[in-house]
């Protein structure tokens, strides 16, 4: 009976015990997970809030709105800008070169030069043909070469010779002729009747 009374005790014990630990594992441990998991989920959403909107995430986000026709549209205004800016640019370059560029010296200053050289035995001078053909042509141009040019001028054709006299001394003569036959009232006309005397006065 002693034995039947201690093994009745210990089951009771045991059912005890297991009835005791069964709250402790599913019941008690459930609603904790569930507190930390809302706790979780909380924090998440207030890191959220907290951390503050970055421009280039809300300009991706509204790219992802938009339609691919849209996107199409801004890329090729996008490309056209692009172009325009490359195309000024390339422009502003091309201005800055044109001014970094020496400016070339024109006929005219080339062909006085010439002359004035050679009037001071400058030991760089020699004889161009290109020179003294222009010089030839506009000798009775006043605006192009001064009277205090076409004195030194004067020199210079004195030293001509062969078939550049000759030519020289017929276009004087043909000249004079066509201007006795036109008005010469005009500004520049008694000047230049004069300079063609002095050439065949020198020439003849």
């Amino acid at each position: 009976m002693a034995k039947g009374k201690k093994i009745g005790s210990e089951t009771h014990k045991k059912k005890l015990s297991s009835s005791n630990e069964l709250p402790a594992s599913g019941k008690t441990d459930a609603p904790k997970q569930k507190r930390k998991r809302r706790n979780t989920t909380q924090d998440i959403e207030e890191e959220r809030a907290e951390v503050p909107v970055n421009q280039e995430e809300v300009e991706l986000m509204a790219e992802v709105e938009l339609t691919a026709e849209e996107k199409g549209k801004i890329e090729r205004k996008l490309k056209k800008e692009r172009k325009k800016k490359e195309k000024q640019l390339q422009r502003e370059a091309s201005v800055s070169v044109e001014k970094a560029k020496p400016q070339q010296s024109s006929a005219k200053d080339l062909a006085l030069e010439y002359l004035i050289r050679w009037s001071k035995k400058h030991k760089e001078w020699k004889f161009q043909k290109t020179r003294q053909t222009w010089l030839l042509q506009h000798m009775y141009d006043c605006d192009k070469i001064s009277d205090k040019s076409f004195s030194v001028l004067l020199k210079y054709l004195d030293g001509l010779k062969g078939n550049a006299r000759e030519v020289t001394i017929q276009k004087a003569e043909a000249l004079m002729k066509e201007l006795e036959t036109t008005d010469t009232s005009t500004e520049d006309g008694p000047a230049k009747i004069e300079r063609i005397r002095q050439v065949l006065q020198l020439l003849s």
